[in-house]
């Protein structure tokens, strides 16, 4: 399923928690992780150390990745380095993209002061940009990553995007033999109560358990077996949300592109506020060019 995994790391507690799970994909895929500290060029970090000109973050970076590599020799995976200097979201996702990694993994929070391109709107841009599959994580102090992942949800909207995302989390729940929630929400949170809003909300219930039915259909083709239903009513993210919770959901994969407007529906609505407040492990599949 994987074969090279990219690691982008500060060293942060929220950065050591996703190396750990990576580490855990790893062993169960036989992969190789592929630690990366990017020095943010668009900081200023020079300096003069005996007379020499050096980058300071570089510096750091080599520290930092080399306790990386202790842990992950610790923990007998397989791993291979690298610190570069870069604006760091659209280095990672070139970095990703150049080395033909299977997937990138990341935190949503990072470590405070020198190094913080973990945090907030830089994964938010790397899950934007990036054709290669992103797994963040949102670690806080109660929450814990399971791994392998037993319940696995997959959202849809009968996108194109969506489809090429549920392609990836179906693959991922086969070879892990998971049970696979699909989900299709009827936003009916803007509707009003006139006879065209009836007819829009029923058009909508249909083309969502349309959705479902045919993720549910392409799933049983793929020997999956154990596959949930859900068609419901409400705000997407917080539908998303509900579901995890009352599912026991290990894992989420949507893409980052979906139906309506602008064809990025998923994205700028669902996927980044998924990625954002899931308590699990979110993949997020882009569609590339």
């Amino acid at each position: 399923m994987y074969e090279d995994i990219l690691l982008p790391f500060d060293g942060s507690d929220g950065a050591a928690e996703a190396l750990h799970h990576a580490a855990e994909i790893a062993h169960w895929a036989d992969a190789t992780i592929h630690v990366l500290f990017v020095a943010d060029t668009t900081r200023d970090s020079v300096t003069v150390v005996e007379t020499q000109v050096v980058d300071a973050l570089v510096l750091e970076g080599e520290d930092i990745v080399e306790e990386a590599e202790k842990t992950l020799n610790t923990l007998g995976v397989d791993y291979e380095s690298d610190v570069v200097q870069g604006n760091p979201a659209p280095t990672i996702v070139e970095y990703a993209e150049r080395y033909d990694h299977d997937l990138i993994v990341m935190p949503t929070r990072g470590r405070e002061g020198v190094s913080r391109y973990l945090v907030g709107s830089v994964t938010e841009k790397i899950v934007r940009l990036s054709s290669v599959p992103v797994l963040t994580a949102r670690m806080q102090p109660d929450e814990q990553l399971v791994f392998p992942y037993e319940n696995i949800l997959i959202p849809t909207d009968g996108s194109a995007g969506a489809a090429h995302a549920a392609e990836h989390g179906l693959s991922l729940a086969a070879a892990l033999d998971a049970t696979v929630h699909v989900l299709s929400v009827v936003d009916d949170t803007s509707l009003g109560l006139d006879v065209r809003s009836t007819i829009s909300e029923r058009e909508s219930k249909q083309a969502a358990t349309d959705a479902v039915d045919d993720l549910v259909s392409e799933a049983e083709t793929r020997g999956l077996s154990n596959s949930v239903r859900h068609v419901k009513h409400g705000a997407p993210n917080e539908v998303i949300l509900d579901t995890i919770e009352s599912n026991d959901i290990h894992a989420v994969v949507l893409g980052t592109t979906g139906r309506r407007g602008s064809d990025r529906i998923l994205l700028g609505n669902v996927a980044e506020k998924t990625v954002r407040s899931a308590p699990v492990p979110v993949i997020t599949v882009g569609r590339g060019e």
